[in-house]
């Protein structure tokens, strides 16, 4: 895969988005983003599924019908019967490719080529070796690798598409409890979906009012983006055959192509900096984690 151009993919939305604008989202990146593989489904709250059913059989067909890969994406983390039932369902429908996000989810596959998210631990290369051995094609590693990790674990799998996570909020934890519902006096059995009033996530401050995190629901994430534009170059040297883009309350039509523009060579990184800021206003950078720094360090050279 090394001699192969590097890929680009879009994740699944984390976010609880309204329904209709989950799909038109969709529609006009089938339309519109240049990406080659993108994964949908709701994959971190269970109970926010039934919102997109309905549209997803479209919004597969749309994309596909557009020339994009599509991963189904499972749930990050699976702990109830209504949810092994679902994972078990995912993977027997046999629409597309299959990302796992839960170990769990991997007896439901039972050897069949699917995908691995960057939901999953994989630090080394006898991990990522063994996921290939069952099955899987691809592999998006932990956003919080170092680059000198990831370079290992491409060239020991040269037969497996070895992804990073580029841009959008790092995915840190999930959890059984809901933050949301918590800050606003709610059980998480009767959280009346509070989380769709923040489509960008929930931001969360120090007692010193610092930025520190942010809040999707039963989801943590980092406060900072992650942007590794800058890193292309490096992460070609290393053998990272992908790059993806995690959906963000942004023009990600606009991101994708700052991203493909500069792996064409049509812009440079400066450049690409300048753009995304411009597109995702506010918001801090970082690219500690694949320096080996502090997660939410960045530097553009």
């Amino acid at each position: 895969m090394r001699d192969a151009p590097m890929q680009l993919s879009l994740g699944p939305v984390l976010y609880n988005w309204a329904p209709e604008r989950w799909r038109d989202f969709y529609f006009r990146i089938a339309d519109e983003a240049p990406v080659d593989v993108v994964s949908v489904g709701e994959i971190v709250c269970s109970k926010r599924s039934p919102f997109f059913a309905g549209h997803l059989p479209e919004v597969i067909e749309r994309l596909q019908q557009a020339g994009k890969q599509v991963l189904l994406g499972s749930l990050i983390l699976v702990s109830l019967r209504r949810e092994r039932r679902q994972t078990e369902e995912l993977c027997a429908a046999g629409d597309a490719l299959v990302e796992v996000n839960d170990l769990t989810c991997l007896r439901s596959i039972k050897g069949r080529p699917h995908a691995i998210g960057p939901f999953v631990n994989i630090y080394n290369e006898t991990s990522a070796a063994f996921h290939v051995r069952q099955g899987a094609a691809r592999i998006c590693l932990p956003p919080e690798l170092p680059v000198a990790s990831a370079a290992a674990i491409a060239a020991a799998l040269p037969e497996a598409v070895i992804e990073i996570f580029a841009f959008g909020r790092v995915p840190l934890a999930i959890a059984a409890r809901c933050y949301h519902a918590r800050l606003h006096k709610l059980s998480k059995d009767n959280c009346r979906f509070v989380c769709e009033k923040d489509p960008d996530g929930l931001a969360l401050k120090t007692l010193d009012q610092q930025d520190f995190l942010t809040i999707n629901g039963v989801q943590t994430l980092s406060h900072a983006c992650t942007n590794l534009v800058s890193d292309i170059g490096a992460l070609r040297e290393a053998g990272i055959g992908s790059l993806r883009l995690s959906p963000q309350d942004c023009d990600m039509v606009e991101v994708a192509k700052t991203f493909r523009d500069v792996l064409d060579g049509r812009r440079s990184a400066e450049e690409a900096n300048g753009r995304l800021s411009e597109l995702y206003p506010g918001v801090a950078f970082a690219n500690g984690f694949l320096r080996g720094q502090s997660g939410f360090s960045f530097a553009r050279t």
